[in-house]
């Protein structure tokens, strides 16, 4: 099974143009959802693409995450 949960910090394979291959997941289910840290771009992808372009996780979320409440999430940039 996979080790990522919303709020991870993840690092992606390759580099987002902006520069950085940082991202934290904002929604799991069969779709995921990722926000850049550099620019706070967001990209969706279905679960197996993700798996595919996923190198690891960084960082595990601290704070449970409920909702869009992303003020809250510890790896949000703003």
């Amino acid at each position: 099974m996979n080790e990522f949960e919303l709020g991870d910090l993840v690092q992606m394979r390759k580099k987002h143009p902006c520069g950085t291959d940082k991202w934290t997941i904002i929604r799991v289910g069969a779709d995921i959802k990722i926000r850049c840290q550099g620019c706070g771009r967001i990209v969706m992808m279905d679960r197996m693409e993700f798996v595919k372009r996923m190198k690891k996780v960084l960082a595990h979320s601290e704070v449970p995450v409920r909702g869009t409440n992303e003020e809250e999430w510890p790896y949000v940039q703003q």
